[in-house]
Protein backbone atom coordinates (compact mmCIF):
# COMPACT_ATOMS: atom_id res chain seq x y z
CA UNK A 1 0.00 0.00 0.00
CA UNK A 2 1.25 3.43 -0.94
CA UNK A 3 2.18 5.88 1.81
CA UNK A 4 1.78 8.99 -0.35
CA UNK A 5 -0.91 11.68 -0.19
CA UNK A 6 -2.71 11.72 -3.54
CA UNK A 7 -3.45 15.44 -3.34
CA UNK A 8 -0.12 17.02 -2.34
CA UNK A 9 2.33 14.11 -2.73
CA UNK A 10 3.55 14.22 0.87
CA UNK A 11 5.65 11.18 1.85
CA UNK A 12 7.51 9.99 4.93
CA UNK A 13 10.23 12.16 6.42
CA UNK A 14 13.55 11.18 7.94
CA UNK A 15 14.94 12.31 11.25
CA UNK A 16 16.50 11.10 14.43
CA UNK A 17 16.26 10.88 18.18
CA UNK A 18 19.37 12.39 19.79
CA UNK A 19 20.26 11.24 23.31
CA UNK A 20 22.33 13.72 25.31
CA UNK A 21 24.17 13.28 28.61
CA UNK A 22 25.78 15.73 31.00
CA UNK A 23 25.02 18.94 32.83
CA UNK A 24 24.16 22.03 30.77
CA UNK A 25 26.64 24.92 30.72
CA UNK A 26 24.10 27.35 32.15
CA UNK A 27 23.62 24.95 35.08
CA UNK A 28 27.34 24.92 35.84
CA UNK A 29 28.42 21.86 33.84
CA UNK A 30 30.71 21.41 30.85
CA UNK A 31 27.85 21.02 28.39
CA UNK A 32 25.57 18.36 26.97
CA UNK A 33 27.32 15.64 24.94
CA UNK A 34 25.68 13.47 22.29
CA UNK A 35 25.70 9.82 23.39
CA UNK A 36 23.47 8.18 20.79
CA UNK A 37 21.77 9.19 17.53
CA UNK A 38 19.00 6.80 16.44
CA UNK A 39 17.65 7.20 12.92
CA UNK A 40 13.87 7.00 12.48
CA UNK A 41 11.12 7.89 10.02
CA UNK A 42 8.13 10.17 10.47
CA UNK A 43 5.12 8.62 8.73
CA UNK A 44 2.39 10.68 7.08
CA UNK A 45 -1.05 10.65 8.75
CA UNK A 46 -3.08 9.28 5.82
CA UNK A 47 -6.84 8.77 5.87
CA UNK A 48 -9.15 7.17 3.32
CA UNK A 49 -11.58 9.83 2.03
CA UNK A 50 -14.36 9.53 -0.54
CA UNK A 51 -14.32 12.50 -2.90
CA UNK A 52 -16.11 13.48 -6.10
CA UNK A 53 -13.71 13.83 -9.01
CA UNK A 54 -14.93 14.46 -12.58
CA UNK A 55 -18.47 13.45 -11.57
CA UNK A 56 -17.44 10.07 -10.14
CA UNK A 57 -17.00 9.01 -6.52
CA UNK A 58 -13.46 7.94 -5.76
CA UNK A 59 -11.69 6.77 -2.59
CA UNK A 60 -8.28 8.39 -2.16
CA UNK A 61 -5.63 8.54 0.52
CA UNK A 62 -5.19 12.08 1.82
CA UNK A 63 -3.03 13.50 4.58
CA UNK A 64 -4.83 15.30 7.38
CA UNK A 65 -3.29 18.62 6.35
CA UNK A 66 -5.03 18.37 2.96
CA UNK A 67 -8.29 17.26 4.58
CA UNK A 68 -8.29 20.41 6.76
CA UNK A 69 -7.82 22.70 3.71
CA UNK A 70 -11.13 21.54 2.17
CA UNK A 71 -9.89 21.88 -1.46
CA UNK A 72 -12.04 18.94 -2.56
CA UNK A 73 -15.70 17.87 -2.71
CA UNK A 74 -16.75 15.17 -0.24
CA UNK A 75 -18.93 12.37 -1.55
Amino acid sequence: MSKVCELCGKTRGNGGCITRKGLAKKAGGIGMHVVKNVKRTFEVNLQNVKIVEDGTVKTVKMCTACIRTGNYTKA
